[in-house]
């Protein structure tokens, strides 16, 4: 199909993701994207667009890595799909081994699933029977932080706090109670009102979910890992199990194969997507303790009757174990990378209207003055960018690049300086 055959079938038919498809439409068309090669996405033309959101966080390794796609070729001449009821398969073990090997201590048990939002409705359906079938039915809120994103099922929407997402979607989610987020009060001020919220809330309190050190939807906001020491602590006292969405900060992501290791803690469950798919497949996993593995085990009744049927696609697994592998290798490297890309950043501080520059590990982020997730000032540096070669969609007002893992010095320079050049041009 040529480029324009493609725009219209996109405008007649395609409902895009997060978007107001009259602007869509009228102001801004998207891209056609022909073909990708490591950190480059190309349009019919062949022009070059660095892809600075790693295709909405999820590629780590480059599009199209070798060794990714040689792991789903030999796969699908061997076993593309089978259930995994009754059955089980050679690359769901070699997937559930890479994870558990780099697990935080006591999680060993691994349930698949197909994104980031289901391996969140499995940690908190896992916690909530948890619970139940240890005698503690009345154990039904959850605990998460101010600002927090947790993903799009009705499930991991309840345990969100984004009103710009989900604001109009109240009926239909469960109660929830935000704690104050460390990135936004302070790790003193946040910590005391949480204390004094999880010792009020205990009796009935099932599990405290968190985004580890980074709050990405809610706008790149990054917390001290003393909280979450201190949150681990107090959980642990007061019999509330502790989740730690990893979904965007897993594999290596924040310079740590998990963020839950800069705090030197080990959550109850853990929820991994995203880069564990290689970017190439949709695929996800929810680590379990043996505790609560336990609480499952025996009678017929304490089941964990749930699953997807995709769950532990022999594809996605061959592809996942593979991408654990290459955040592995990676992590040597990591500090300098980082280091350079810090380093990079630090050019933002001098423009006008910008409120603060953060980074962690390789996400880095600028917040310009006011606006929120529907401002106009992130899309105006996005078209500049764009023009320029770059891929950056916004979070509204704030800007944000997610250099691939690998990504040569060099060109981690040469994307921070499009994202620059097209902030100074916008803000001046």
């Amino acid at each position: 199909m040529k480029d324009e055959e493609i725009q219209d079938a996109d405008r007649r038919h395609i409902w895009h993701p997060y978007a107001q498809e009259r602007l869509l439409h009228e102001r801004r068309p998207p891209l056609v994207v022909r073909r990708a090669e490591g950190p480059w996405l190309y349009d019919d033309a062949g022009k070059g667009y660095l892809d600075g959101s790693a295709s909405w966080w999820v590629n780590l390794f480059g599009h199209r890595h070798p060794r990714l796609l040689a792991a789903l070729q030999t796969q699908l001449g061997a076993l593309p799909h089978t259930a995994l009821a009754g059955l089980t398969h050679e690359a769901a073990a070699r997937a559930a081994r890479a994870l558990i090997e780099v697990a935080p201590t006591g999680l060993d048990r691994v349930f698949f699933s197909d994104n980031g939002s289901t391996a969140v409705e499995v940690a908190l359906r896992m916690a909530f029977e948890y619970h139940r079938n240890l005698g503690r039915p009345e154990r039904t809120l959850f605990l998460t932080l101010e600002g927090a994103f947790h993903g799009e099922t009705l499930g991991a929407a309840s345990l969100s706090d984004q009103p710009a997402f989900h604001g109009r979607l109240g009926p239909l989610l469960f109660q929830t109670r935000h704690l104050p987020s460390p990135a936004l009060q302070g790790t003193e001020a946040a910590w005391e009102a949480a204390a004094a919220i999880l010792r009020e809330e205990a009796p009935r309190c099932c599990a405290v979910i968190v985004e580890p050190l980074i709050q990405g939807a809610g706008g790149m906001l990054i917390y001290e890992p003393e909280y979450l020491r201190r949150l681990r602590q107090l959980t642990r006292e007061l019999g509330v199990l502790l989740i730690a969405d990893e979904v965007f900060t897993g594999l290596g992501r924040t310079g740590t194969f998990w963020a839950v290791e800069q705090a030197g803690i080990a959550p109850d469950l853990l929820c991994a997507s995203k880069g564990l798919g290689g970017g190439l497949l949709p695929f996800a996993a929810t680590l379990a303790s043996g505790a609560i593995y336990a609480a499952f085990y025996g009678e017929k009744e304490k089941a964990f009757h749930y699953g997807h049927s995709f769950t532990a696609n022999p594809l996605g697994c061959a592809v996942a174990a593979e991408a654990i592998a290459l955040a592995r290798a990676a992590l040597p490297s990591l500090p300098a990378r980082i280091r350079h890309f810090r380093d990079g950043l630090d050019r933002f501080r001098e423009l006008p209207r910008v409120k603060s520059v953060r980074s962690l590990g390789l996400i880095g982020a600028v917040e310009l003055d006011g606006g929120g997730y529907f401002a106009d000032s992130g899309w105006e540096v996005y078209d500049r960018a764009l023009a320029r070669g770059l891929y950056a969609r916004p979070l509204g007002h704030v800007l944000y690049l997610l250099p691939m893992l690998n990504l040569e010095d060099e060109l981690i320079t040469e994307m921070v300086s499009r994202l620059y050049l097209s902030a100074r041009e916008t803000l001046a």
